[in-house]
């Protein structure tokens, strides 16, 4: 049997490896948000056009995330960790290179799906990893470091994207390539190595919704996600037509149109800073649900900043974007609760499935968002949506399990 390494040191090779993975996971995940405009240009979508075409391209790639979610979640209970880790980065990097050279909406919206099919199981599995071969008093670091360094990728997306569209998705997939090298020094779970040696059924999706424990903990988790995704799919990716409709000026008082990719770029780097801040305090305060209650609270008075934002200076809705940002990075601690919940028999599956039906909630969120914007305007339906999930994510919240410490060396069963 592999001896279970649950090293005290935070900079252990997985974490690592981990955190390289999702820098190069955020880096396609975000860059779509940061091309959007000038790629739909360039494949002839009209100005017109532009804001449905990218709601439907980032609905496929989410559709995308739904289904390979589930996929690698289950491929990490029943093949091991590090074969779906594989597997999803060498889909992914494949589907960037090819998605530069896309020429039409329906070839771009092709690729988005397979790229979200393979971006699906980097996070989770990776946090899985981490979260059992670290011991549990040092685990909430490990993910943490995991996740600022992964979100990251976003800000060199940014960068990247100025040489171009196409060369931008060309560099990311040459980055997951590159990465795949690193996988050799990377061992496999010994609590994985365990459950494989025992009976327990391994990888069982369904069992998630067989109890009603199981369930609520379940559903608690995505609900206590969605108000991350609902930042970053509406205020973030249509942060330029909400500057239009706040009326957002320059410095000289004139109207300025927000460039996309600089507000991604602000909001990630201030999501970065997050992920670390709500690490620290989960791990001060000893508790992750109230590291939770404490981000989420947060995102909703800065959503009300946001939505009252008229006529401000491009510099401070930017500063707004940023500061909403630190609040959103509570994603690395939910992400580690979700795995914390759950038995080594179905822990990948449930920590890979819970982020992508919380990505997933976006295909809702923005259409749900857009169908209200007919009649009401872009900002008061974005109000609608966004109070209706941040409610509904601080009461999920209260149905968690406290998972801060917990031994996670055991299998569920019926």
């Amino acid at each position: 049997m592999t001896k279970v390494h649950n090293s005290k040191n935070i900079f252990n090779i997985v974490v690592i490896v981990a955190a390289l993975g999702y820098f190069v996971d955020i880096y396609d995940l975000i860059l779509f948000s940061i091309v959007r405009v000038p790629s739909l240009k360039a494949i002839g979508i009209p100005d017109a056009g532009i804001k449905d075409a990218g709601i439907y391209l980032i609905n496929m790639q989410m559709i995308g995330m739904l289904i390979g979610g589930i996929v690698w979640g289950i491929m990490g209970d029943k093949k091991g960790r590090l074969a779906a880790l594989f597997l999803t980065i060498l889909l992914y990097s494949l589907a960037n290179i090819a998605n530069g050279f896309a020429q039409n909406l329906q070839q771009y919206a092709f690729l988005r799906i397979i790229a979200g099919f393979g971006l699906a199981g980097e996070l989770g599995i990776g946090i899985t990893l981490v979260s059992e071969v670290m011991s549990k008093e040092t685990r909430g670091w490990g993910t943490s470091i995991v996740s600022g360094v992964g979100l990251a990728g976003a800000v060199l997306a940014f960068f990247i994207a100025k040489w171009g569209w196409r060369e931008a998705y060309w560099v990311g997939g040459i980055l997951g390539l590159l990465l795949l090298g690193l996988r050799i020094y990377v061992h496999e779970s010994g609590m994985f190595d365990k459950v494989k040696e025992s009976k327990a059924r391994r990888g069982d999706f369904f069992s998630l919704f067989s109890g009603r424990k199981r369930f609520i903990k379940y559903i608690a988790c995505i609900l206590a996600g969605a108000p991350v995704w609902f930042v970053i799919g509406i205020l973030v990716s249509f942060s330029k037509e909400m500057g239009e409709y706040l009326g957002v000026v320059n410095d000289a008082g004139q109207p300025e149109t927000i460039n996309i990719g600089k507000a991604v770029m602000y909001h990630y780097i201030g999501a970065a800073i997050g992920s670390i801040l709500t690490g620290y305090i989960s791990q001060k305060l000893k508790s992750r649900k109230k590291a939770l209650l404490i981000a989420i609270i947060s995102v909703g008075i800065l959503c009300v900043v946001y939505f009252n934002s008229f006529g401000v200076s491009s510099s401070v809705f930017f500063f707004v974007i940023f500061i909403l940002g630190i609040a959103q990075g509570y994603w690395a601690v939910l992400v580690t609760v979700a795995s914390e919940q759950f038995g080594t028999n179905i822990r990948s599956t449930a920590a890979t499935t819970v982020p992508n039906f919380i990505r997933g909630s976006t295909v809702l969120m923005t259409l749900w968002w857009s169908s209200m914007s007919a009649g009401m305007g872009i900002l008061r339906s974005a109000m609608i949506v966004g109070a209706t999930v941040i409610v509904l994510a601080i009461i999920a919240v209260f149905f968690l399990e406290e998972s801060y410490g917990k031994d996670l060396d055991y299998f569920e069963v019926e």
